[in-house]
């Protein structure tokens, strides 16, 4: 029955392509401007502190990435996938509560750790006792942001993106107001204070829009459930984060490479290529993820209704990747020198086949959701390793062969791979296989990027024309399947 219920659901896909793009427009909006104050916030410590305050802004929030990952065992992206596949509001009331226990607990377990190892990080990090203060107030950022991760999957799996997007911008703009004055006043002992307003005021702008329907029912939960309806969650986000994790010591074990071989230049330059890549598509992918995550787990448990939605999210993604690449291949010249400077022209090769390559990399990300939606954590695990594997050395190849200039083209092949690699996983585990539909739409979106590369290179005219022409094209399809 709620197979078919679901098939009914999706046959019409007109209100869904327009849901995705809703979605896509509010949370990509958002994620651009929260991207935006954390822009300003570095080019404040720059400007009033320094290379030194930069330096430690960057430490101590690596050092959160960290810490967080493996205290945190990713409950904010796994519990998603429980809260989104309960129908039953008095059920989904107590699993919010179960969630809401752990990422307490969790983040409590973080606060205490750092907060135990404060002299020793210190040591390890910067080789004094000096900064222990620093790892000290640290601490109480562990259990903010873990409470605020929990409050906001509550807030994706409920599907109250709304909310969502408001908890985090209203978070980040408050911590960049609360930053400045600190910033100005207190020059580099701010660089801890600044962090924790920060996270303070996420957390405050996530409880003050909080899912607030769980009531009573959540106030309800025992420990034995708590432990029993945690286990799912906890367990596929330790699959998650060993995942997260082999994927970055990949890319560690590469930059290591790529130092000793050919300089911190090198670096440098594929770092840019890199981190400008993978920004620019993040803000779309991650927008529209907190729609199509949710909209998934809800139909985890019918084979026919994931195989429907993966479908038809590549072919919308597709359909928006294409001219959003096109472009940004077309004026690839002004966005580095804009974010970098002249001196980074050299890395245009790279961008221009990364870039390309972000077309698959739409296809693998849909498809790899499959496998979150179904908490098949083992092949998730499975399919980044081979990731992690295939990245190396393709990598590594490229590099010695014909230097950081062709790391663009690893790229392109990396996602080939990786793309083969998650469909045939997906096909033997859960029958599911790319459409023709969405092989087409994959296929003219490569086409036109590739296009729009090589005419750029023959002219920026010639490419502008490519691109505008397929900007056209994706509309005009957009529109057939949202009218």
């Amino acid at each position: 029955m709620i197979a078919r219920d679901a098939v009914t659901e999706v046959r019409s896909r007109r209100p869904l392509t327009a849901s995705v793009m809703r979605a896509m427009t509010l949370l990509s909006g958002t994620r651009v401007l929260i991207l935006l104050c954390s822009v300003v916030r570095v080019k404040l410590v720059a400007l009033w502190i320094g290379a030194a305050g930069v330096g430690l802004f960057g430490i101590y929030n690596s050092f959160i990435e960290l810490m967080s990952a493996l205290t945190q065992l990713n409950v904010r992206d796994s519990s998603v996938r429980d809260i989104a596949g309960v129908d039953d509001i008095s059920m989904r009331h107590r699993i919010i509560g179960v969630v809401r226990r752990w990422a307490a607990v969790l983040g409590l377990f973080g606060s205490l750790l750092t907060l135990a190892l404060s002299p020793l990080l210190s040591r390890v990090t910067f080789g004094d006792d000096a900064h222990a203060c620093g790892f000290v107030w640290l601490s109480a950022v562990m259990l903010f942001s873990s409470v605020t991760g929990g409050e906001l999957a509550i807030l994706q799996g409920s599907r109250l993106l709304g909310r969502l997007a408001a908890a985090s911008l209203a978070g980040a703009v408050g911590g960049l107001l609360l930053s400045v004055p600190l910033f100005y006043f207190l020059g580099i002992d701010s660089i801890v204070p600044s962090i924790g307003v920060y996270a303070l005021s996420t957390l405050v702008a996530a409880l003050l829009l909080r899912y607030k329907g769980a009531g009573t029912a959540s106030g309800g939960v025992t420990l034995r459930e708590t432990v029993a309806k945690g286990c799912g969650f906890l367990r596929l986000g330790a699959w998650m984060t060993v995942a997260a994790f082999v994927t970055l010591l990949s890319q560690y074990i590469f930059i290591v490479y790529v130092n000793n071989r050919g300089g911190v230049d090198d670096v440098g330059f594929y770092q840019a290529g890199f981190t400008l890549v993978n920004k620019y598509i993040g803000l779309l992918l991650v927008g529209v993820a907190m729609e199509y995550y949710p909209r998934l787990a809800s139909r985890a448990g019918s084979l026919r209704s994931l195989g429907v939605y993966a479908n038809h999210e590549i072919v919308t993604l597709s359909w928006i990747a294409m001219p959003c690449v096109s472009l940004f291949i077309v004026f690839r010249g002004l966005i580095v020198e804009m974010l970098y400077s002249a001196e980074f022209e050299s890395i245009l090769p790279y961008v221009t086949w990364a870039m390309a390559g972000t077309v698959l990399r739409c296809v693998s990300w849909c498809m790899g959701y499959v496998m979150l939606a179904r908490g098949d954590g083992k092949a998730y695990v499975v399919c980044e390793s081979v990731s992690a594997v295939v990245y190396l050395v393709l990598n590594t190849l490229f590099y010695e062969m014909w230097e950081v200039e062709s790391l663009g083209k690893a790229y392109f092949l990396w996602y080939a791979v990786y793309c083969v690699t998650v469909m045939t996983v997906c096909r033997v585990r859960y029958g599911l296989r790319l459409r023709y539909a969405a092989m087409s739409v994959v296929t003219v979106s490569l086409l036109v990027v590739m296009l729009t590369m090589y005419l750029t290179d023959v002219s920026l005219l010639l490419g502008l024309a490519a691109a505008l022409t397929g900007c056209v094209v994706s509309i005009v399809a957009l529109r057939r399947m949202t009218a």
